[in-house]
């Protein structure tokens, strides 16, 4: 279904001068902060539990539920905004804080007063240049015009942002990790339990992360109400979400559409969104949720873009980034490239991430390069068991982060769905020796598979 519903965040996308100051006034910047100025915090807090909004990172989690896990009366308390968008195929935040960075700082400022945090820290990526460059001159004005430092409007509300560059890990997408490079150290996962960033977080104090998209859907939710954004999308996916379409579509880009009614089919086809895949292709797989989630085929189209519903077909919506691969794609070589990328950005803290990623990408480059045994199908799956036990969705972990299951993934997939591609490259069948649980591992029911227990 293409919907017809407003768009909450990518509404001045077609200004060219949507992320100057004047250009976000113009288009009702900073009313929805002046709404929530004139309420309590606790008003402002509850509006954004009417609205339930769904963390836009990857988990998922209700953003007000999750600021509620501050401890009452431990101070100070931060706010930390997770900038470090570096899934594969994802690109939705570092186009919202290019294009409209002062939405996001409202968004920032009413987070700290429905919280009273008095200083925020806004970590971008990198290698995203642009969105620094962006979100530094937007800083600088609101600090000019009043909107951010002291006694905001009047108000006496006070606070701070610290603009800070990461160093292009994608391990500090994980929020300890970001936690930990922000106070310097190498970014690396904390163990949790036994403390979570809302109790102990940023210098041991009361801390809540979020993302870039769930705090630019603030100032609207502000302004029009929570009731409005849960008016809009399924019952357990409220509102509208970004969703980057890539690959082997005509149409490659970033669209907002309305959550869990729009379907995969919707995104990759609709000549509004994707457009289709190239003339003469048929669909062979895609990635539903960024490079971490297993892979769906063509009797997913037809699923809605909603974290339940897509959870229970066995993969998940992550990040918002669909990788689309036609069927001119090598799976073999499709599954080496995204496991290479998590071989190389693993942080080294956890030795089945850190050796057993390895292997998976060393194993795979030497069936690619023509050196592949029949029995190195198995050993792929049998490296990928002890990493993510079971190889099952969600994935069993042996590792403090998900990062090394998430190298199973398209091992997985890969294996199960075109286990003829690997056998031509190693010169022969091969059994398997391992069961795989996932439910978007195992075959369409008329295909023919190996795998013990489907």
């Amino acid at each position: 279904m293409i919907s017809d519903a407003p768009k909450v965040v990518s509404s001045r996308w077609d200004r060219e001068d949507a992320h100057t100051l004047q250009g976000y006034l113009d288009s009702g910047g900073y009313q929805g902060l002046r709404t929530a100025l004139q309420r309590t915090p606790q008003q402002v807090h509850d509006e954004v539990k009417a609205a339930s909004l769904l963390g836009r990172g990857g988990a998922g989690f209700p953003a007000g539920t999750k600021w509620g896990f501050c401890p009452p009366g431990v101070w100070p308390r931060y706010v930390v905004v997770n900038g470090d968008e570096s899934e594969p195929g994802t690109y939705k935040d570092r186009i919202l804080m290019e294009r409209d960075p002062h939405q996001l700082i409202e968004g920032v400022l009413i987070a700290c007063y429905a919280i009273g945090a008095a200083q925020a820290f806004l970590y971008v990526r990198g290698e995203m240049a642009l969105a620094q460059e962006r979100i530094a001159q937007a800083l600088n004005d609101a600090y000019a015009a009043g909107y951010l430092g002291r006694d905001i409007l009047g108000s006496g509300f006070s606070v701070d942002i610290v603009l800070h560059w990461g160093a292009g890990a994608y391990i500090v997408g994980e929020e300890t990790a970001l936690i930990e490079s922000l106070e310097g150290n190498r970014g690396m996962p904390r163990l949790k339990p036994p403390f979570f960033p809302a109790a102990k977080g940023l210098y041991l104090q009361p801390t809540v992360v979020n993302n870039v998209e769930t705090l630019a859907n603030l100032p609207w939710i502000l302004t029009n109400g929570g009731a409005a954004f849960a008016e809009m999308g399924a019952e357990s996916s409220r509102g509208t979400r970004l969703f980057a379409v890539s690959g082997h579509v005509q149409r490659p880009g970033v669209y907002e559409v309305e959550f869990g009614t729009t379907t995969f089919r919707d995104l990759i086809e609709a000549p509004v969104y994707g457009g289709g895949l190239r003339p003469g292709r048929t669909l062979k797989a895609f990635i539903p949720g960024g490079a971490s989630a297993p892979w769906f085929y063509e009797e997913h189209l037809d699923l809605p873009l909603e974290a339940g519903a897509v959870g229970a077909a066995g993969s998940m919506l992550g990040s918002g980034a669909v990788v689309v691969m036609d069927d001119s794609t090598d799976a073999v070589k499709a599954c080496w490239r995204v496991v290479r990328f998590f071989a190389r950005e693993s942080c080294g803290k956890c030795t089945p991430c850190r050796e057993g990623t390895t292997w998976l990408e060393q194993i795979l480059r030497r069936i690619i390069d023509g050196h592949g045994r029949p029995e190195d199908i198995g050993l792929l799956l049998d490296v990928s068991d002890n990493i993510s036990p079971g190889i099952n969705w969600p994935p069993r972990q042996t590792t403090i982060c998900p990062l090394g299951p998430s190298a199973v993934s398209p091992i997985a997939s890969a294996i199960v769905r075109f286990k003829d591609e690997f056998e031509a490259y190693c010169g022969g069948s091969a059994e398997l020796p391992v069961e795989i649980k996932g439910k978007a591992y195992i075959p369409k029911p008329s295909a023919t598979s190996e795998v013990a227990g489907v």
